[in-house]
């Protein structure tokens, strides 16, 4: 092979596949390699097992070879957000707080990717418990942009996002509890998709605000990833039903006579005039695609206050997992805020999910009217390592529990990544992935390499 098999997609492999043209074996090695190569620079694992990778990639050759493949993704290289559960890794949550002891039980969407046979390569750093839109730990130490070394990779999931741009394994697995999927993914220039609520089913459940979907650099991988792991799980009761549905039908149909909603501020936010450019010029790709675009605000306030109380649900939770011990040994400003959050009170959640209430039909509305609602992802450009990018935009839909998209539209003046926010109705995931893949087609998505890299 003449091909650099770490740079391509999972959907090129698996034609490589079965065309017999490479092998899983092939392609694992040169992603082992090329994380060999990179970790040390951008730090994007906590922990890689290349002796089971290949065991499994030599598993996937033999069924490839027989023409039994377990699925479209048999063989493909994936990583795994550390707050997921993978067998035979520890799940730290990018804490020292937590122990340092393998677990013995797949998360779903683990187990839906080991039956399909895809290729689990590790774990990738995380936010201390996601609880930060910065991918600086402790435990895992720093993570930086895969542009530009200097600049900050965002969070919670920077490892995965980071991951993918660099060609560390064409799939990752995110989680997304306020921006977690998609903020990283803007920062790094990466399509990350938060799929509705219960969508991709999750164990130990994290709260209703908790999104797991994928990272990776098409759109088209994204919808094949989502066709394994968009399963309903016994041990996520609120999983929806497996529909059973091919994501990918209908990927290319188009965006025109979709009706879009287009807002630079959402109404109360104030948003970097650069980004706004590069906003406005990717909705008038849109429109020139066909779409109906108005300019419009959805209506609603800021909804911080909504998402924060909430947000006692999961500090509580955080103090019951790790005590007062593993509290003393958490990040400052994460401990702060969980003695904050928990000082709401019962009466203050009761009003908050009322307030969320009328925010989600308030939004169910607005959709009667839009397709869908763009906006940008980020309010300033990216910033240095040690500061989280502001990403205001993605948190409201995660109260309302629906599904959007960071697509990568452009860059900053410094030549970092800006991602185009696209946000569909509860349950209306396929026209988000439908809409990122017109504007991929139009204006296909640009990633990293080495001898681009800065100061390698």
């Amino acid at each position: 092979m003449t091909q650099d098999l770490a740079q391509l997609s999972a959907n090129e492999l698996s034609a490589l596949y079965r065309a017999k043209a490479a092998s899983p074996v092939e392609a694992t090695k040169a992603i082992l390699a090329r994380i060999k190569l990179l970790q040390p620079h951008f730090n994007s694992y906590l922990a890689v097992d290349d002796q089971s990778a290949l065991a499994q990639a030599q598993a996937s050759e033999a069924r490839w070879s027989r023409s039994v493949p377990q699925s479209e993704l048999d063989g493909v290289p994936v990583g795994f957000k550390d707050l997921l559960n993978v067998q035979g890794f520890p799940t730290r949550k990018g804490s020292l707080a937590t122990p340092d002891k393998v677990v013995t039980e797949d998360s779903p969407p683990a187990a839906r990717l080991r039956e399909a046979g895809a290729i689990i390569l590790g774990k990738t750093q995380t936010a201390e418990f996601g609880l930060k839109g910065l991918t600086e730990t402790k435990l895992g130490g720093i993570t930086p942009n895969a542009w530009d070394r200097q600049y900050a990779s965002g969070g919670s999931s920077g490892g995965a996002a980071v991951s993918a741009a660099l060609g560390l394994g064409p799939l990752q697995i995110g989680t997304d509890g306020g921006g977690s999927i998609r903020s990283p993914a803007s920062v790094n220039g990466v399509f990350g998709f938060k799929p509705t609520f219960g969508r991709v089913a999750g164990y130990p459940h994290n709260g209703s605000l908790f999104h797991i979907g994928p990272i990776t650099r098409t759109v088209t991988d994204a919808a094949l990833l989502l066709n394994i792991i968009a399963k309903s799980d016994v041990r996520d009761w609120t999983s929806l039903p497996s529909e059973g549905r091919d994501w990918t039908v209908d990927l290319d149909v188009g965006v025109n006579g979709l009706r879009i909603g287009y807002s630079r501020t959402l109404g109360y936010l104030t948003t970097d005039p650069g980004i706004i450019a590069v906003i406005d010029r990717a909705v008038a790709r849109l429109a020139e695609l066909g779409a109906i675009v108005d300019e419009v605000d959805p209506g609603f306030r800021d909804p911080s206050p909504i998402i924060d109380t909430i947000n006692a649900e999961r500090a509580i939770r955080l103090r019951k997992e790790i005590g007062d011990k593993g509290l003393e040994l958490i990040d400052p400003g994460i401990r702060a805020r969980v003695e904050r959050l928990e000082q709401y009170s019962l009466v203050d959640v009761v009003d908050a999910n009322e307030r969320r209430t009328e925010l989600a039909i308030l939004m169910r509305r607005f959709h009667q009217k839009y397709d869908l609602l763009v906006t940008p992802v980020q309010s300033k450009p990216v910033p240095r390592l040690g500061t989280a990018p502001e990403t205001p935009f993605a948190f409201p839909f995660n109260i309302t529990q629906q599904p959007a998209a960071s697509v990568p539209a452009g860059f900053d003046t410094n030549g970092l990544p800006i991602g185009l926010h696209i946000v569909g109705p509860q349950y209306g995931d396929a026209i988000v992935l439908r809409a990122s893949r017109t504007f991929e087609k139009a204006q296909p998505f640009l990633t990293p390499h080495l001898e681009s890299l800065r100061e390698l």
